[in-house]
């Protein structure tokens, strides 16, 4: 009987399934036993071709070449790391092989990292596939135990390609195409481009916001304050500061009358445990951590530590079969300043199980993140390890504990025909949120109000009137951002897609780290403090584009279609055929659209660059340089709002095929070129013209006195 071949996505893992499985032989790129040949990944291995590898016509950008839609996507192996690649394809193919198991990471990407070094070595031996959610030596001995059959995720490979390929196909085609147009490097992808328009419209909503000012009068009576309000509006702002120092000076130092009070028993629920997203949002909240950031340590506490369950996961419950783990993970943490809160949980005849914390019919290829049932000493991990830990761990407790409980009174006093309102708030049981006591900030719903009865008389000892202002929507911050890109449906004005898109976001909770990141990349967005603001060639990028490559629909829709493949209700097909419709439209659509947008031209990435060409002065605005890039002559000051822009091919109906810089710089310098040969686009006959460069209105240059073949023509 031949030896089973591991296949790892990093050499510790391969590490710790050899420490687990008594492994113990040094091989070239491997680790060799009787029964097992451990090997590794690095990542990726294989990927897909560049354009100009299928025909080398693809070296030039132009949209002759557009679109590039392979028959068939090929595959090839990354040159940094072929050597290991070489290693895996040598041992797949191994005669002392006689089957392989898929132990990558267990997700999509996962998948595809294994089946495309699979496919490309061409490998058909029997595939078996490790499935767990923890790296602990027990978690790894059970999955060794339960080892599944490999086409159990055909479809999640499916889904997996199906992502890959879209991914290429519209970043691929989409940059060159807007790239050509516009004359500078525009990277456009799947799920990047709808992000940034959600950011982009943030931002011009924040720009057009005219703030307004409004006065609002507070009360001080003995013990509490209340505020003015308009009962019949609910609302408690005034427009003008005169009718609200009227109001204020009417009641001050009066006598009021308690006119109705409401008292009403609130009950707040645990709150959910930790999937990627929400983990990624809590850790920028509390600590500022970017979302790749929070992802590199729970890698980290997951593959390193061995103090986490899997954490690329989008499910925020856990199976039924998980009682006992849960009860044996509570027991190893009873201890040292935890054990206070974990033994009321324990000492209870039944664990508080509710369906908010255990529920099969939500957890889909992970369960979500807690602790796994090895103990971890906090005060061994690093400070952002230790922070990330406590995060995970504060939340496993905290879903056991009861319902946060208080009782909300609200108090109104009628006061010389005006209405006050007081609000005040009793916990009755502070519950899970003695573990966020910090996170807690008071506000005047938390006052404590005296014991008032209706038509008690109450002294209003002063007012004060307080001037305030209009806010415009906040900026972006990661955590923001994240809830946004999960939500993405809320974008959508169709109510019926809007109820589809639920489970279809933007990106998955193991991507949108990366989106922010490449969005930051690339310059589309940059840090403020914890803000993400778009740049000026973001929100410039999203004014291109059409509106089918910044709508979120249409990506949560997708996102949607790959995982229904990963179900195996979608023929995947079906779905990349709607991607090669979308890029057919889109390489079109930037061919027959240029908006009049300038975009500044990359800086090189070479130190020294050197001074743009100045061919003259703006004859527009007479501030600025006349300066060049691919495709036109523009003004400098194009930033400070001058449109003077000459499109290199703006004569090429006249058989001019380019304004030439010479050309430009006569101009520009004496305000025409005289008597050029032209031949004339409806009749082909031949002709001479002045070209005159224009001071107001589009276009910029035109023909003047242009003379025929025996006569001259008197019209511009």
């Amino acid at each position: 009987m031949g030896k089973k071949l591991i296949v790892t996505e990093k050499p510790s893992v391969a590490r710790d399934i050899a420490k687990v499985l008594g492994v113990k032989g040094k091989g070239n790129g491997c680790i060799v036993g009787e029964d097992y040949i451990i090997t590794w990944a690095i990542g990726h291995l294989v990927t897909l071709y560049q354009p100009e590898e299928y025909d080398a016509k693809y070296k030039s950008w132009n949209f002759a070449s557009l679109p590039i839609i392979p028959d068939k996507m090929q595959i090839k192996p990354i040159a940094r790391t072929k050597s290991q690649y070489n290693i895996i394809k040598k041992l797949m193919l191994d005669k002392e092989v006689d089957s392989i198991i898929c132990a990558t990471d267990s997700g999509r990407e996962g998948e595809l990292i294994f089946r495309y070094i699979y496919e490309h070595a061409g490998c058909n031996k029997k595939i078996e596939r490790l499935w767990i959610s923890s790296m602990t030596d027990q978690a790894i001995k059970n999955g060794f135990d339960n080892l599944r059959p490999g086409e159990d995720y055909n479809n999640l490979y499916e889904s997996a390609k199906c992502r890959s390929e879209a991914d290429w196909l519209v970043g691929m085609n989409a940059t060159r195409a807007f790239t050509i147009q516009y004359g500078t490097l525009l990277s456009i992808g799947r799920v990047q481009t709808p992000t940034l328009a959600i950011m982009v419209n943030r931002q011009k909503e924040i720009d057009d916001f005219k703030p307004e000012d409004y006065y609002e009068i507070m009360a001080s009576l003995k013990d509490f304050q209340a505020k003015w309000i308009d009962l019949k509006e609910n609302n408690s702002r005034i427009d003008k500061k005169e009718k609200a120092d009227e109001i204020a000076g009417k009641i001050k130092g009066r006598t009021g009358q308690v006119s109705q009070i409401e008292t009403r028993k609130r009950r707040e629920s645990p709150p959910l445990l930790y999937d990627l997203t929400e983990l990624q949002r809590d850790a920028n909240k509390s600590y500022g951590f970017s979302a790749k950031k929070t992802l590199e340590i729970a890698q980290s506490l997951y593959e390193k530590r061995k103090a986490i369950t899997y954490p690329r996961t989008d499910s925020r419950y856990l199976s039924d079969d998980m009682v006992g783990l849960i009860k044996k993970t509570l027991g190893i943490y009873c201890t040292g300043d935890y054990e206070k809160l974990i033994r009321p949980i324990l000492d209870k005849p039944k664990l508080p199980i509710t369906k908010r914390i255990i529920d099969s019919s939500k957890v889909t290829d992970h369960h979500a993140i807690i602790p796994t049932d090895r103990f971890t000493d906090v005060s061994r991990l690093g400070a952002d390890e230790a922070k990330i830990f406590n995060l995970i761990l504060k939340r496993f407790i905290a879903v056991f504990y009861p319902n946060h409980v208080y009782t909300q009174t609200k108090v109104t006093i009628l006061v010389e025909d005006e209405n006050l309102i007081a609000s005040g708030k009793v916990i009755n049981d502070l519950g899970w949120k003695k573990f966020y006591l910090s996170d807690n900030k008071s506000s005047k719903d938390d006052q404590t109000l005296p014991d008032l009865k209706k038509g008690d008389s109450v002294d209003i000892i002063d007012t004060k009137v307080l001037s305030k202002k209009t806010n415009p929507p906040r900026p972006y911050t990661e955590a923001t951002l994240l809830s946004a890109m999960e939500n993405a449906g809320r974008f959508v004005e169709d109510e019926e897609l809007k109820e589809q898109m639920k489970d279809g976001g933007l990106g998955t909770p193991a991507t949108r780290a990366a989106i922010i990141e490449r969005l930051l990349q690339v310059g589309y967005i940059k840090r403020k403090g914890k803000q993400l603001i778009p740049t000026e060639k973001g929100m410039k990028l999203i004014e291109v584009v059409p509106p089918e490559a910044q709508s979120p629909e249409m990506t949560g829709k997708w996102e949607k279609g790959l995982t229904s493949i990963a179900k195996g209700t979608m023929d995947p097909k079906r779905f990349m055929a709607s991607i090669e419709r979308y890029v057919i439209y889109l390489t079109r659509e930037a061919q027959a659209t240029r908006k009049d947008v300038q975009f500044e031209q990359d800086k090189p990435k070479y130190k020294g660059k050197s001074k743009k060409q100045s061919f003259g002065k703006c004859p527009l605005c007479d501030k600025g340089d006349v300066l060049e890039n691919s495709k036109a002559f523009y003004c400098s000051q194009w930033r400070q709002g001058c449109k003077f822009t000459i499109w290199k091919n703006e004569l090429k109906d006249y058989d001019i095929a380019q304004i030439t810089r010479p050309m430009i710089s006569q101009l520009l310098k004496d305000g025409k070129i005289p008597k050029v040969d032209i031949v004339q686009p409806q009749t082909k006959e031949k002709a001479r013209a002045d070209i005159v460069v224009r001071k107001a209105g589009k276009p910029y240059i035109e023909l003047q006195n242009l003379t025929r073949e025996g006569g001259t023509v008197n019209k511009n």
